[in-house]
Order: C-alpha cells, then sequence, then structure tokens
C-alpha cells in the first residue's frame, strides 16, 4: 500500500521535470547578434560595469543568462561578457572559427572559390544546406561556406 500512495508523486515530479527541461535546453540554444555597429561586452549586467571589449554589427552570441535587460553571452572563443539586450538583433550570422575559410559559388568542394574569410571575420547568415551555410561576408560578397569552419546560426 505505501509503494502505490508514492507512485503517483513520483509520476508527478517525472512529468513536471520533463516538462521543465525543453525550456531549459531552449534558453540555452538561443542565440542573438549585435544590431549595433559597436556593442560593448560588460563585465556585469549594467552601463556601470567596465567595457572589456567591443564587438561590431552581427557579431553573434550564445545566450546563457538573463538580468532584466542584460543578457549573459557566450561567443565562439567561448568569452563571456554582458550585453544590452535592445543593441541585439535575432538576425542570424556566423563568424570564422578556423584560420581561413572558404566561400564557394555552391556548396562543393569542387565549386569554385568566391571569397577567402579570415578568422574572426563576421558573416550574414542566407541559407543553410546540410553541412553548408550560405553566407554573405561582412566585406562584400556572398558564397557557401562548410559549417566546421564557422560557429553561430
Amino acid at each position: 500500500m505505501f509503494r502505490s500512495s508514492r507512485l503517483p508523486a513520483l509520476l508527478l515530479a517525472f512529468v513536471l521535470s520533463w516538462v521543465a527541461l525543453p525550456s531549459a535546453s531552449a534558453a540555452e540554444r538561443q542565440m542573438v547578434s549585435s544590431a549595433a555597429n559597436t556593442l560593448n561586452m560588460r563585465t556585469g549586467p549594467g552601463q556601470h560595469y567596465e567595457a572589456h571589449w567591443t564587438v561590431g554589427k552581427g557579431y553573434p552570441f550564445r545566450v546563457i543568462g538573463r538580468k532584466g535587460d542584460w543578457l549573459r553571452v557566450s561567443d565562439f572563443e567561448n568569452d563571456k561578457a554582458w550585453v544590452y539586450r535592445p543593441m541585439t538583433s535575432k538576425t542570424p550570422h556566423h563568424v570564422v572559427k578556423a584560420k581561413v575559410a572558404v566561400l564557394r559559388r555552391s556548396p562543393s568542394t569542387r565549386s569554385p572559390v568566391v571569397k577567402r574569410a579570415a578568422y574572426g571575420d563576421v558573416l550574414r547568415t542566407l541559407e543553410r544546406r546540410g553541412d553548408w551555410v550560405k553566407v554573405r561576408h561582412e566585406g562584400g560578397g556572398t558564397g557557401w561556406v562548410a559549417r566546421r569552419l564557422v560557429w553561430g546560426w
């Protein structure tokens, strides 16, 4: 009899943890990009905190926390900082994480090279197809890049 009285409580606990899990993992995967030409990367959630570095427009981040209108973010190098949410966007971008990334006319290693992008270059995401991403380089030029060479969404 003791067993059957614990069963509903265990089932309820399981269901509640299962329901909470997708929202937690969705928050971990949320991405934003800089909407400002210069975005301050701060040590805390407020303008009175020091800005350690800045990034340009389009730079992508993973959201790892929130406090009011401030987002705790992480970048492709796993650097963490706080940014003001109204200065971010949902426009998808990638950043080059390889020493060099080749942009091609079509999503194939046999396709002609359109442009070369360097480590840290920001690329506007236009389309995704399998292991390839169609991007527009911040300095001009559109092409396909292997997803393993970039970070973002």
